[in-house]
Parts: C-alpha cells; sequence; structure tokens
C-alpha cells in the first residue's frame, strides 16, 4: 500500500484514483474480532480463517476498524451515483469558489449502447461504429459549447477567452448551471472497510453502470493490495456469492430430490423464476 500512496490511478478519459491515506489492514479486523469475542476465538488457527468466518457470518463490526482515504476524480453524473453511498466521509470540489476545468467525459466504443428494453436504468447492446462515432462527436460539441457559454458567463480570462471589461461576469454558482454532468469534479472520499465493501459489492456488479464500474474495478485492485485476506473473502462470500429468497431455496431443494418444477408451480414470480434460472444457469420451464 505504501508503494501506491499518493499515484494517480488512471480511469476513463480525464479521471482518476489516488489513495491519500489508510488506517488498519488485516490485522487491525483481527485485532478487533477478538477483543470482541475474548477467549471464545482461541480455537482460531490464523488470521485469514477468522477474517472468512466474520465475513460469511455477516460480523461486519471487526471491518469498521479499518479505513482508506481517497482523492478521486470522476464525472458529475458518476458522483451522483455515487453518493448514494452515504456512509463515508466527503468533501468535493466546489464550483461556487473555483472555475472547472474544461474536461468532460465522451463515452467511446462498446461504452455507447442503446437503451435496454428489460432494464429502465441501463444499456443494451453497443451501436455500430458509424453511430458511435456521431455520438462520440455530438457530445463532445455540446460540452464545448457549453463550456464556452460558462466562461462567457464568468467573464474572466482562461485560456484563450479574453474577459470583456465592458461588462461584469455572473457568479460561479449560478454560471456552473449550464454545465452538464459530464464534467469532472474531484472530491476527498474516506470510508471504512466494512462500507467500501457494500459499496464495490453493488457498483463492481456486472449490472452497474459502466463508468462507476470502472472505478469499482480499480478499488478492488487497491483493496486487494490493503487486505488481501478480507479481500479473498470477500471475493468468496460476497462479490461471487449468491443469495436465494426463501421460496427460491424451497425449489431448489425440490429440484435437488429430482423433481421437476415448472413455472406454475414453483410459487415464484416470473422475474424472480428467470432469475432463478439465471443464478442457477439452467434452462427452467
Amino acid at each position: 500500500m505504501d508503494a501506491i500512496l499518493g499515484q494517480e490511478i488512471r480511469v476513463l478519459d480525464h479521471g482518476f484514483i489516488r489513495v491519500v491515506d489508510y488506517m488498519g489492514n488485516d490485522d487491525a479486523v483481527v485485532q478487533a474480532a477478538r477483543v470482541s469475542y475474548g477467549t471464545g476465538t482461541k480455537s482460531v488457527s490464523d488470521d485469514r480463517n477468522l477474517i472468512r468466518y466474520l465475513l460469511r457470518h455477516r460480523h461486519t463490526t471487526p471491518f469498521e476498524m479499518a479505513e482508506i482515504k481517497f482523492h478521486v476524480k470522476l464525472p458529475i453524473f458518476v458522483a451522483r451515483q455515487w453518493i448514494r453511498h452515504r456512509m463515508a466521509s466527503v468533501n468535493e470540489y466546489s464550483a461556487r469558489y473555483s472555475v472547472l476545468d474544461r474536461e468532460f467525459y465522451v463515452p467511446t466504443g462498446d461504452a455507447i449502447a442503446v437503451q435496454s428494453k428489460d432494464n429502465r436504468q441501463g444499456r443494451s447492446t453497443a451501436v455500430s461504429i458509424e453511430q458511435a462515432e456521431v455520438v462520440e462527436r455530438s457530445m463532445s460539441e455540446s460540452a464545448e459549447s457549453a463550456y464556452d457559454t460558462y466562461l462567457e458567463l464568468l467573464n474572466e480570462d482562461s485560456g484563450s477567452f479574453k474577459s470583456n471589461e465592458a461588462r461584469s461576469g455572473i457568479a460561479r454558482e449560478l454560471a456552473r448551471a449550464v454545465l452538464p454532468v459530464s464534467y469532472y469534479t474531484q472530491w476527498y472520499w474516506k470510508i471504512d472497510l466494512h462500507n467500501l465493501m457494500h459499496f464495490l459489492e453493488l457498483r463492481a456488479d456486472r449490472h452497474a453502470q459502466y463508468e462507476i464500474r470502472r472505478y469499482a474495478e480499480e478499488l478492488l485492485k487497491i483493496v486487494k493490495a490493503w487486505v488481501p485476506h478480507t479481500y479473498e473473502a470477500f471475493v468468496d462470500y460476497r462479490a461471487e456469492a449468491v443469495s436465494l429468497s426463501g421460496p427460491a431455496l424451497r425449489v431448489l431443494r425440490r429440484m435437488l430430490a429430482g423433481e421437476r418444477i415448472k413455472e406454475s408451480e414453483s410459487g415464484l414470480s416470473g422475474r424472480e423464476w428467470r432469475e432463478l434460472a439465471a443464478t442457477l444457469q439452467l434452462d427452467l420451464e
């Protein structure tokens, strides 16, 4: 971890993640658990097994004893998704005090896809190369135009833009309103290990939006370097694990007993039935 402190890990076209500081590691988790459990953990042979036990049985408080702080640069629309995870301390760059850079996100390649017909908040198949080029150009031109308007409203010298002394610029807190959510913001984000794993379980999932998933994938690499035993247990018991409802579990038990079950006999809704089939990777009737 000390080797990557302060290093910018590039994400998307202009974004990055940088580890600013951290407190504790796998040892902090084990130490907290053994204080809590007292003599009850003397039979545990090693720290790895204890961490796996804690995560498997959802004993979460020991994982709150390790914390990490990141400096993140990300598109505003990604930040608005990210901030929904409220169990963290956040301090964001303020466009009320400073002028934003001319840096915005433009998706490329397979990241440009049509609206999913099954998922209202997701993408489906990628568009053609020709259509993708049109989308990239349109989004870039729109963002550039918005920034030109932003500078004109501010009436401040900035790069190639020269202020007009004959008029006053409006307040930065107002001028920023013309910028699209593709523009980049920055923040410091401090979070404990337990809540970071919850974030990663959702945002590194294949169903998460591509852009925030790219950040989550880099965060996973950092977690692996920081707390390798916890990372291993997280992958085994959270990231690559599945959870079944009571009715779904009963259906599975009947199937394992050799019974052929139809959707109409399962007691599950159509969506639950399809999700069970996808989880089990079976072609259910």
